[in-house]
Order: structure tokens, then sequence, then C-alpha cells
């Protein structure tokens, strides 16, 4: 497996020197309000564009389903009393669950039974200020602000969608209330470690002390949660006032030691998710490398041997899959931007392993060991996450299915393969493209042309990962020339109603190095077919031999070959028996011996 190319570890943290600080600086202060996003014209396709089927869609449904049961009524999202604290973190589950009801809607072209209705009374829970919770005064509450990160984003992105005036003042109160009277205060977040309580907080996060004039809390970093809220309604609407608060979180953010401070990876990614869409917005095109410098870290010292994450750095305690969200995401964004395919790569690891994984059989998402620190064996640590993992996962499910085509110019491009349909415009016309396939377990893309009215020119460009070899493209069962230009197959074909095409390759099978080499015990390695971690469902650890081969038995069944060793992939369907009450575990870490197969039971 290519991991991405190695950027220079940072030595002694992430803690800027003097210089550097002073550098960030007066990068940010030189974007002004007028720059532009980077001219780059690659931008996934529209929700309104892709209708999808297979496996995908189920698991988007079903997350659907989920968010429609009664713990995500209306009343039952809302606190109950006036101005009630939602478990202190006004605003977050709120937040979170509109964000994802906005999402998978028009990712499913379903409509949301209780979504109007939680925007209809939300005025009525607001405070004279128009936000949630108690009004904040001389002490500043990061997880309220965190909470009205995700509060922002629900509502900017169901203001994208709809364009309701009433929900453009909601964005507008929170942010002229909330957010610019925080201005100045974030230069001064506490960032090292003698100001944060080390090894505290459970799965859903707690306060724990004041220091100056902040109310911290265990989800070490969470106010740069609300950056990314900030960020997303500056895109919207560009005060300038607001642009000069995101220049102070986004200098405070680059200043944190991240391993030091032992920051929570899910605030973390979605600083660094901030930091993209800010980028995006500004051009200031400093701000891609830094970035790129901290998702590596992440990669280098936070992320399990499934592609979850650990819930702080330094802290291999448990996963979660707001986190995995986080760095699906920005996964694939890294990529849009650096068209490095070692992006795409660990979004398809991500994808398939980690959310693939922490997807419940009821849609709901939860919380997983970290197995390499300790233990060679993934199990379940928390059924469900209920009060932000579930509605996260709509958000990346969502976000999947609109990721599953990009376009630039007169050229589609599939960096994943799944079942379903597209629609665009290609050279003034109209054009619809049906897929199939098996992947992960197989090995073929076919398309349909199934609507377009006089042939055109296309460029196709279908993903090609490091995990497959022998690629081969057809146009109506004949082999067409093709180059691999990026980590994809682009041929140029013309094409017209009726005309199929191809895409197919071979899988590797066998042994891969462990991902995170700073944490995982040496000595083990890892099994995979394609992008499919393998694991063995059983009691013990068990070894696998020095010139261990894999085959695959079946569509779904794997072995050791010489041995009676069976495996199978991390990677389910919201499998029911992938829970605590069942004892699961698999064991997906192996040490390589020189033992007779006999014993290698």
């Amino acid at each position: 497996m290519k991991n991405l190319n190695c950027i220079q570890r940072l030595t002694g943290g992430l803690l800027c020197t003097l210089a550097h600080i002073f550098f960030l600086q007066l990068v940010i202060s030189s974007c002004t309000q007028a720059d532009r996003p980077p001219d780059s014209t690659l931008r996934p396709v529209g929700f309104d564009q892709v209708y999808l089927q297979g496996e995908l869609l189920r698991r988007a449904m079903k997350n659907f389903d989920r968010l429609e049961t009664d713990i995500y009524y209306p009343e039952n999202v809302f606190p109950k009393q006036h101005h009630a604290t939602s478990a202190g973190w006004p605003g977050d589950k709120e937040g979170r669950t509109i964000l994802g009801l906005v999402l998978e809607a028009q990712a499913t072209h379903r409509t949301p039974l209780y979504l109007e209705e939680m925007i209809r009374i939300l005025p009525e829970k607001l405070n004279k200020k128009g936000y949630l919770g108690p009004v904040q005064r001389d002490t500043l509450d990061e997880q309220q602000l965190s909470g009205h990160g995700w509060l922002l984003r629900g509502l900017c992105e169901y203001y994208q969608w709809e364009k309701d005036p009433k929900v453009e003042n909601y964005i507008k109160g929170i942010i002229k209330n909330l957010a610019l009277p925080t201005k100045g205060h974030h230069k001064n977040y506490p960032i090292s470690p003698e100001e944060r309580l080390a090894g505290t907080g459970g799965m859903s996060g707690s306060s724990t002390s004041v220091v100056h004039n902040w109310k911290l809390s265990s989800d070490v970093g969470c106010d740069f949660i609300f950056m990314d809220g900030v960020v997303q309604a500056y895109g919207l609407f560009p005060f300038a006032q607001l642009k000069a608060l995101i220049d102070e979180m986004m200098n405070r953010f680059f200043e944190m030691d991240l391993v030091g401070i032992k920051a929570q990876t899910h605030a973390t990614l979605t600083g660094l998710r901030a930091a993209l869409r800010y980028y995006e917005i500004t051009g200031q095109k400093e701000l891609l490398p830094e970035v790129e410098k901290r998702y590596q870290l992440y990669r280098e010292q936070a992320i399990t041997e499934n592609y979850e994450n650990y819930n702080w750095f330094e802290r291999p305690e448990w996963t979660e899959p707001c986190a995995i969200v986080d760095s699906y995401l920005l996964s694939v964004q890294l990529w849009q931007h650096t068209r490095s395919p070692a992006y795409l790569e660990d979004a398809q690891l991500i994808y398939y392993n980690a959310i693939g994984h922490a997807q419940r059989s009821n849609g709901g998402f939860g919380c997983d060991n970290c197995p390499g620190p300790v233990d060679n064996f993934l199990s379940v640590k928390a059924d469900e996450a209920f009060w932000c993992c579930t509605m996260r996962g709509g958000e990346g499910l969502a976000r999947a299915v609109q990721y599953s085509y990009f376009t630039q110019g007169n050229s589609l491009i599939i960096p994943s393969f799944n079942s379903g349909s597209i629609s665009f415009i290609l050279d003034g016309t109209p054009v619809a493209i049906s897929q199939q396939t098996k992947y992960p377990f197989g090995n073929k893309v076919l398309l349909s042309i199934e609507s377009l009215k006089k042939p055109v020119q296309i460029n196709l460009k279908f993903f090609v990962p490091s995990w497959v070899h022998s690629p081969v493209v057809s146009k109506n069962h004949n082999p067409v020339e093709f180059q691999i230009i990026n980590g994809f197959a682009a041929a140029s074909l013309q094409i017209q109603a009726g005309d199929t095409i191809e895409y197919s390759f071979v899988m590797n099978l066998g042994i891969e190095q462990v991902a995170n080499v700073s944490h995982t015990k040496p000595g083990y390695v890892r099994l995979f077919y394609g992008p499919l971690l393998l694991g063995h469902e059983g009691g013990s650890d068990i070894d696998i031999p020095l010139d261990a081969e894999v085959v695959k038995t079946f569509d779904f069944g794997f072995q050791v070959k010489g041995t009676d060793i069976l495996l199978s992939a991390v990677y389910h369907l919201m499998d029911a028996k992938v829970c605590k009450s069942s004892g699961y575990r698999k064991q997906i870490l192996f040490r390589q011996t020189n033992r007779s197969p006999d014993n290698l039971k």
C-alpha cells in the first residue's frame, strides 16, 4: 500500500517558532476580502446529478432511517426547557442533526420528515441574543462555541439548499452576537500542556477547568470546531469583521502543538477542514501545505490499523466516527486540491475499513477500540454514539455519494466506484450514464451511455490505486488506448447512446505493513484484498507463515494458503453481529513465523 509521500515529521510537536508565527500572521493579514478562490475547476458533481444504487445507498438510507427515530424527533433534539444547555454542548446535537438530515435528504433524494419542524421551532429555543444556551459574558465556554460550529454548519447547508431568508437571519444572529464578541480572546486560547488537564474526558466530552477567561473541555481544541462553522458562514456572508476573527482563530490553531497538548483528533481534523475551506474561499495558497503537514501528522501518529482514529493524540483509548468522517472528507478534498492519488487511496481505505466497520446494524455509528498499540484485535467499544457520530455519519455517507464523480471541462473523473447513474452536461449536450460494479469485491466497472442526443467527445478518467494492476479500458468490448496520469486511467473517447465502456483490473492480494509505525507494536503485518483489510475471527492470537499467501475462496471469503486460517473483510454491510453483546472481535494484526502450518491454528 502506498503511503503518502513522507513529509518531514515535525520535531518537538507543532508549536511554531516566533518567526513562523510572524510569517503566518503576515500571510493571513495580506489576504483581502476581494481575494478569490484558487483557479481549480475540478469539482464534485451536485447532489441532484447523482442517483446511487447498491451498498452506499443502503448505508445512507439506513442512516436516514435512524435519524428519523424517536431520539431525533424535534422535541428530543432541542432542549425541553427554554435555553437549556443540551447536556453541556448547546447547539451540538441540534446542529449535527440538522446537518445530517440536510445532506442525507439531498444525497438520497428523499424528503425528511422532521427537518422543517426543527427549523420552525428553532427561534423559540434561542436566547435573547439569538443563540442556544446561556448568554456568554466574561467567560467563554468552548463547548458552547463548539456546539454552535455544528449549528452554523447545519444552518449554512440548509440555507444553501433552500435559500430560506429566515435561516439567513439565524446565521447572522449567531455571528453577530456569539462569534464576533469573541474576537481578541482566541489569541489567548489555552494551548500549552500545563494549562490543560491531561487524561480526562469520556466519549461525550465534559468541561474540565477555567483558565484565564476560558471554560475548557476534555475535547481539547474543540474551539476550532467553532471555527469551521464560522468559516462556512463567512463564505456565504463575507463580513470584514468576520474575516478578522477567522484570521485570529486560524493563527492560534496553527500555533497549537497537537501531540504535546494531546489534542482531540476530531477537533483537529475539523479545524483542518476549516483551514481548507478558508483556502477555497480566499485563495490563500500558504494554507494548503499547513493543512497537509498536520494531516500527515495525524496519519502517522493517530490513525488505527483499520484507518479509524485515536480520540486524542497519544491516547489510543477508543475511536470516534465523527473524526473518521472528518478524515474521509479531508483526504478527498486534499486530493481535489493537490491531485496526489495517495490522498484518494486514503479516502478509500477510510471508507471501506473505518466507516464501513463503524456503521452499526441500526444505521447509526459507534466507537471501536484502537488495535495496534496493545491489542491485535478489532472490537466494539460502544454500540452507538447517538449523540454525535450517527449524525456525522450522515454527512460522511452523503458526501461519499457526491464524491462518486468529479467533473473538469469535458472530463468525467471517477475516483470511487459505486453502482448508480449520473446526469450532466457535456459540450452543451445532456448525457446520462449508468454504472454497475461489485467493487471492492469485484474487479470491473461497467458504464452504459443511457441518454445522449448526438455523439460527443469525453475524457473518462478511472482511478488506478496502488492495490490494482493490469488495468484495461474497453469500448463496446474493444480495448482502447489510455494513459495513466496522476493515478488515473485516462481515455479520450467519442460516445453515443447505447455505448458501453468497461474498466477492468486485477486486485492485489497479500501482506502489507502497518499504518501507524509510531504506536503499533513492531513485528506485525496486515492482510489485504485490494483496499479491504482482512481479519480472522477467533479467540486468541494466531501467527501466519513467513511466506504466507492469501487466496480468495469465494466472493467474500479468503484463506491463508496451506493453513485452515479463514479470513474475511473488516468491512461489513451493517452486520448485526458487530456489537458488544455478541463478543465480536477480529484479529487484524499478524506476526509472521517459520513454524509449520499445522501449528498455525
